[in-house]
């Protein structure tokens, strides 16, 4: 007997050491990022201008950057109206609303998984009637059970040991995509921030285009009552009259299609501001040329900065550590669960040191549950998990790979755009030029009409490609910035080596 009961202590004692040995292992397979081809340099980069070391800095590991605070970049264009129009973005736009409201759901999400690592404590408080049927009291079937009340007064506990690591994992993946959920607010905020740029020197430049045609207008008009005066005096005939009017007419009509833009226009950075339409109005700015220097700086820094590239990259860890709970599945779990308290067969003893009981184990089923057979259930969740993480890491390498690309796009669009608008401005001087002689050759009875139309003409669409060229160089400075992941707390615009004033 004295053996038996030795052996059962040392079986109980190797059971115990077991599962304390077990208790937290992961099951998950061990977390590495995978490898992406990160070029030293960007090719468009190096066209353009090569970095100063000030500018470039040093190479390093790349690794997730969430957790620095993203700075007011749009202040490097030193424009007051859109430092004003920023800031009431971010404090009505719904859009980042909704995104602030998803990760307080995904940190919501996080404290529940947290719960599993602790206890859970309820109590309870009533009496329950009961009476017990003869059978279960080896009497016949014509006795009567006896029938009892009985107030109990109990507090109750449970924890599931984390013998292989399910609960872990499952809060590690509870964070993993808690960080995600932060890295996309980031990114909807920069993707709004870059909107509202974008939306504002479209503005500006539909202003320049209109300040265009008003000039544009002004000569025709002025030419319009040259002709009129000339066929008055039986100079010219009819027809140089018909065209000096319509081209005032097509004038004016182009005019309009670009005012009905620029309504449009101030109708969607309305919206991006929080606000209808009918609250918001912009006092006509005619664009002036943006001339930024953004240094895309080395590729690597791009995996820190971007804030879609981290949500990818949070992603695939939250898959991993699920790979670890389909994992925990095929093993035992063990639920620890006890209740003490106070029972008695009336209210007024209930409290008294007689009526304390307890009862450790489940109050149903078992405490150690083994899975046998479940019809390839877990095997199919492991699967599962296995391929959910695998589609990660191609959407996380994808992921990397757009952003290479955008930035690449938008320095080359920059580098391109320098040089065409200097080429434009060009184009409108000779024009602007050739029209000047056109209307003066006019004047003298040296050229017919027709050829002072396709000298004007020129001039206006020169003058008007000059003005989308700015545009679009506005547009592609803030799109490289978005590309590059926005700016940093720590930066400072006015005096950053990084952003210099061509």
């Amino acid at each position: 007997m004295k053996v038996f009961a030795m052996n059962r202590m040392l079986l109980g004692s190797v059971w115990l050491a077991t599962m304390l040995v077990t208790a937290g292992c992961s099951l998950a397979p061990t977390y590495e990022k995978p490898d992406v081809s990160a070029p030293q340099a960007f090719k468009e980069e190096k066209v353009s201008a090569p970095l100063s070391s000030a500018e470039a800095g040093n190479w390093k590991t790349a690794e997730p950057s969430e957790d620095f605070t993203r700075g007011e970049w749009w202040r490097v264009f030193n424009d007051t109206t859109l430092n004003h129009l920023e800031s009431q973005a971010q404090d009505a736009n719904q859009n980042l609303v909704a995104a602030a409201a998803r990760l307080n759901e995904a940190r919501a999400l996080n404290q529940s998984a947290r719960s599993a690592l602790f206890p859970t404590v309820d109590a309870g408080f009533g009496p329950t009637r009961q009476r017990v049927s003869p059978a279960s009291q080896f009497q016949s079937d014509s006795g009567q059970g006896a029938s009892q009340t009985l107030w109990r007064a109990q507090t109750g506990i449970s924890y599931e040991v984390d013998m292989f690591g399910r609960v872990a994992n499952t809060v590690d993946a509870a964070d993993a995509e808690t960080q995600r959920s932060e890295a996309l607010f980031h990114s909807v905020l920069l993707a709004l921030q870059a909107d509202v740029a974008q939306n504002y020197f479209a503005l500006r430049e539909l202003d320049a285009e209109i300040e265009v045609y008003n000039h544009a207008i002004e000569l025709r008009e002025q030419a319009l009552k040259l002709v009129q005066q000339q066929y008055a005096l039986g100079d010219i005939s009819e027809l140089d009259v018909a065209r000096a009017e319509s081209e005032l007419a097509t004038a004016r009509s182009d005019a309009m299609t670009v005012q009905r833009l620029r309504a449009t226009s101030e109708h969607s950075l309305a919206v991006l501001l929080g606000k209808t339409p009918a609250e918001f109005s912009m006092a006509a700015n005619p664009l002036q040329p943006v001339n930024l220097r953004i240094p895309a700086g080395l590729p690597s820094s791009l995996l820190e900065r971007r804030p879609d590239i981290a949500a990818a990259e949070r992603s695939m860890a939250a898959a991993n550590a699920r790979i670890g709970v389909a994992k925990a599945a095929f093993f035992p779990s063990l639920t620890l669960t006890g209740t003490a308290g106070f029972e008695s067969g009336s209210l007024s003893n209930l409290f008294k040191w007689s009526s304390r009981t307890f009862l450790l184990g489940p109050l149903v089923g078992t405490a150690l549950d083994l899975p046998i057979f479940d019809g390839g259930l877990r095997k199919g969740n492991l699967a599962k998990a296995r391929a959910e993480y695998e589609e990660d890491v191609a959407n996380y390498r994808q992921q990397v790979l757009v952003a290479f690309r955008e930035v690449e796009d938008n320095l080359s669009d920059l580098r391109v755009l320098e040089d065409q608008t200097r080429t434009q401005s060009q184009a409108v001087e000779a024009s602007g030029r050739a029209a000047k002689v056109a209307r003066a050759q006019y004047t003298e009875g040296d050229v017919i009409y027709l050829s002072v139309i396709d000298a004007e003409r020129t001039a206006l669409q020169s003058r008007r490609a000059a003005v989308q060229l700015q545009g679009a160089q506005a547009a592609a400075t803030v799109n490289l910035i978005r590309a590059l992941g926005g700016g940093w707390g720590n930066a400072k615009p006015a005096t950053s080596q990084a952003i210099t004033q061509r």
